[in-house]
């Protein structure tokens, strides 16, 4: 199976209310007077990291990326469990765990540790807690609601390949949990620019059951000579939300387009179509 024929026959399985129908990045659990969000995500050898990585930065990015879709949903927090595959540079890896942990303040609740051959992989659970409820998902974005992102595109993607300016945004992004926590209350729909702008862009607009029309030229990119490699690198972990437009929004933010009732395409670029989710960025299998 691909990723898509996986999650469709996971939607089968008994889900909690919780899961939202497996549609978004993260679970929304209340307890008594509390909601929770909950998600956990994976980092691979060969896939999200060279076998020459420096773990340090490994277990940095792979807490990041979890607090990112946290902070897709306006949580603070509240902590992590850690899976992880034990081998080579472990003594790093808990470096950068630490520094990671700290940076964000975010403590270290359990996990599981496993001895294994092959490829590494880790994994890990962020729990946090809501801001605003309801809590910011994929599917509320309205017709007339602008597009924003809180910053460029692309900047990973120039990190793995070795420029140096752009190093820190591949091996140690930062999770907008600020952004996130801001925006809350004031958007429609919110999500983390994980897979690439036009494919996050596309999920969006299909959980929502709209449009998204974005322009290229109001994207902001960080090599505008390959501006259409950088709207499907991914890996940027910046916010992607709609909001009405008598919002007033409390973070900077770049306006990319407009929410139109549902069309030929859940996204248009230009106003051309782009109805092939394969050939907007990346999906596993």
């Amino acid at each position: 199976m691909n990723e898509p024929d996986f999650i469709a026959a996971l939607r089968a399985l008994p889900l909690h209310p919780a899961a939202r129908g497996l549609a978004d990045d993260c679970a929304v659990l209340t307890v008594g007077g509390e909601t929770l969000v909950l998600t956990h995500d994976m980092m691979a050898e060969g896939t999200h990291f060279r076998p020459d990585a420096d773990l340090a930065d490994v277990a940095w990015k792979l807490v990041a990326t979890n607090l990112s879709d946290l902070a897709a949903k306006g949580a603070e927090p509240v902590g992590v469990l850690l899976g992880h595959m034990l081998g080579d540079g472990d003594a790093r890896f808990i470096k950068g765990l630490h520094e990671a942990l700290e940076a964000f303040d975010t403590p270290l609740l359990g996990g599981d540790t496993i001895a294994a051959h092959g490829p590494r992989a880790f994994g890990l659970t962020a729990i946090g807690r809501a801001s605003h409820t309801p809590v910011p998902s994929r599917s509320g974005a309205q017709p007339g609601d602008g597009v924003w992102i809180t910053g460029p595109v692309g900047r990973a993607m120039l990190g793995f390949e070795g420029d140096p300016e752009h190093l820190a945004a591949f091996n140690r992004p930062q999770p907008r949990l600020a952004e996130g926590r801001a925006l809350a209350a004031q958007v429609s729909a919110m999500m983390d620019v994980s897979d690439g702008l036009l494919l996050d862009a596309y999920r969006m607009a299909e959980a929502s059951g709209v449009t998204l029309a974005l322009s290229r030229e109001a994207i902001p990119v960080a090599d505008p000579a390959r501006a259409d490699d950088c709207l499907r690198w991914g890996d940027d972990y910046e916010l992607l939300f709609t909001a009405p437009p008598s919002a007033a929004l409390p973070v900077p933010a770049h306006r990319i387009g407009t929410v139109q009732a549902s069309g030929k395409a859940p996204l248009l670029l230009d106003s051309e179509a782009r109805g092939d989710p394969a050939s907007l960025g990346y999906r596993h299998g």
